[in-house]
């Protein structure tokens, strides 16, 4: 059977970047001949995000998820992996990218090939050879290096250099076994922006996971 590809993608107020994604994502899953859909939960935007999502649904296979209203990163993160845990098989991949086109999806390629490896969870890192990242304002680089001291301090994990970047690719059944497990305390800080990304790094490693 041929492997499926889940590529997830949270909205909130992406209609300038949003058409851009899909169209890279898309193509890179064609030209790579990818079993592949777009999840995207558009997260109660109030620009056209959700109009430029349906329209794109015409052209790629993408399933849309709507907030009625702005729930949170947390919240999205949840239904995505919830979601997403029902259409893969172990064997399958899930790859989440950022909605507002930050995160390069060429890099989906070396995602994969990692996964490959025999890991379950594969995270793009700034802090690896070669890492980097432009466009961060001063608070923001300040919190992102802050909460990965913090948890590499107190969270040391094998293979991993990263913790707050959500750019990662997941084997199908870590979040399915994470799902069954944690049902819907998988993500439960969900009022609090991107520490739901170190959230799940977390409940995964206590599940055994694999890192890299």
């Amino acid at each position: 059977m041929t492997t499926k590809t889940i590529i997830l993608i949270p909205a909130y107020n992406e209609e300038s970047s949003l058409g851009d994604l899909i169209e890279k994502v898309s193509s890179i899953a064609r030209k790579e001949k990818w079993n592949y859909k777009i999840v995207l939960c558009n997260d109660g935007s109030t620009d056209k995000t959700g109009l430029i999502a349906r329209e794109l649904q015409d052209y790629h296979p993408i399933e849309v998820i709507y907030h009625k209203i702005n729930r949170g990163l947390g919240e999205t993160e949840r239904d995505l992996f919830e979601r997403s845990a029902e259409l893969v098989l172990d064997d399958d991949i899930i790859i989440r990218v950022e909605g507002d086109n930050t995160h390069k999806p060429e890099y989906m390629l070396s995602l994969i090939n990692e996964l490959n490896k025999g890991y379950d969870v594969v995270v793009c890192s700034r802090f690896a050879k070669g890492g980097g990242q432009k466009g961060l304002n001063t608070q923001k680089t300040f919190i992102s290096n802050s909460a990965n001291k913090f948890m590499k301090f107190f969270f040391p994990i094998k293979g991993l250099k990263e913790y707050s970047c959500g750019f990662r690719a997941y084997r199908g059944s870590i979040i399915k076994k994470a799902i069954q497990f944690y049902g819907n305390d998988f993500i439960q800080l969900k009022g609090f922006g991107f520490t739901c990304t170190l959230e799940i790094i977390v409940k995964l490693s206590l599940l055994q996971a694999k890192f890299s």
